[in-house]
């Protein structure tokens, strides 16, 4: 049995992870192509590229976890794996930088291409292509003119590279950049990833995050053992068992280290959210990034925690407006954790969202990408 296909079936076998048709097809897909890709490295004389993946589906679906296994299951060291939008910061980011280099610089840089001149895009794809043959995206989607702009010819050159393309999204490609300013000018981009990528709905029929996070109260009080246990059941449940591992989100171009994240669920300590510097721009790239957020061992706080206290009003908010589903340990009910102290009113607020973060149909609540 291939690597894959054994770790998606010890999944099955274990109960962490329900036996499914359409999972079981795209894993076939996936290691098909998996076992592609490790024999392309073998060929000599120019082996062709695998085409890639496009995975589709309503959330819950298991397209993380899948994504999860593919990647883990890669032989290959030249293999990267990064949020849709933090990637597209880091185009940015790389664009802004390479246009600010002056022309010696540029010739000495790693990701200088000759034929480019002035042009950027040629040198963030290089940028790419100098640690990487195989790019996996999570969430692939496009709102932004900026992005929908530069995609079309980043991936060319990508594609001219040799680079393997695997994403997941919500959407068909299809359905990408609806409805966007001149979406005709990004339609060829999308007829090009159909060429290039082979296209799977995931079909399943379950929301297995809804039915995870259903199967169990989402909010624990008060703080204790048993708190504790019931947040690694849940962890463990919504992530069906998933190595967790850390990753570095793209903040404005400062680094956010999440330090444990599996399936596109995040667990952070209330200390790790609340007491320490971070703004509103933290917690979106939060939401935005995972589906389900852990937060432990939240406490009452008085006058002398208005800081963390407004840093958790801020979280909450940013976590609602995207519809991102919250499980938490607290030290008391959403009312009684902020009575005293500046900004209880706008708390008052935020009792209120948990209080509704608790419910059916919050938690079946489709996701939104919330402005920055």
């Amino acid at each position: 049995m291939s690597r894959l296909k054994d770790l998606y079936s010890s999944r099955v076998a274990s109960g962490r992870v329900r036996p499914d048709p359409a999972q079981a097809e795209a894993v076939a897909r996936l290691d098909a192509l998996g076992r592609a890709l490790s024999a392309s490295r073998r060929w000599f004389g120019g082996a062709p590229r695998p085409k890639g993946l496009y995975i589709w589906g309503p959330v819950g679906r298991g397209k993380s976890m899948l994504m999860d296994l593919f990647f883990e299951s890669l032989t290959t060291d030249a293999k990267t794996r990064v949020h849709f939008h933090d990637f597209m910061l880091g185009i940015h980011a790389f664009i802004f930088k390479w246009r600010n280099l002056s022309a010696a610089d540029r010739r000495r840089h790693p990701a200088y291409v000759r034929e480019a001149g002035e042009d950027p895009i040629a040198p963030a794809a290089q940028n790419i292509v100098n640690s990487a043959s195989v790019l996996c995206f999570d969430e692939f989607h496009v709102t932004q003119i900026a992005d929908a702009m530069i995609l079309g010819r980043l991936f060319e050159h990508l594609f001219a590279r040799g680079v393997t393309i695997v994403a997941t999204s919500n959407r068909k490609p299809s359905d990408l950049y609806l409805n966007g300013v001149n979406r005709q000018l990004f339609t060829p981009f999308i007829r090009r990833m159909e060429e290039e990528l082979d296209v799977i709905e995931l079909r399943a029929e379950r929301d297995y995050r809804l039915e995870r996070l259903s199967a169990a109260p989402v909010y624990y009080t008060p703080l204790g053992a048993a708190s504790d246990a019931a947040m690694d059941a849940a962890f463990e449940r919504l992530t069906g068992g998933s190595s967790p591992h850390s990753e570095t989100l793209n903040v404005n171009g400062r680094p956010l280290r999440v330090s444990i994240q599996a399936a596109g669920v995040a667990r952070f300590s209330f200390d790790e959210l609340c007491r320490k510097p971070l703004g509103s721009a933290d917690y979106l790239a939060i939401a935005r990034r995972y589906d389900t957020v852990l937060i432990d061992r939240t406490p009452r706080m008085n006058v002398d925690e208005r800081e963390a206290a407004a840093r958790f009003v801020t979280l909450i908010d940013a976590l609602y407006e995207c519809r991102t589903k919250l499980v938490m340990s607290a030290a008391a009910e959403p009312d009684e954790l902020y009575v005293s102290g500046d900004g209880v009113f706008e708390f008052q607020r935020t009792a209120s969202r948990l209080h509704e973060m608790r419910s059916t149909d919050y938690l079946g609540a489709e996701r939104v990408q919330a402005n920055s």
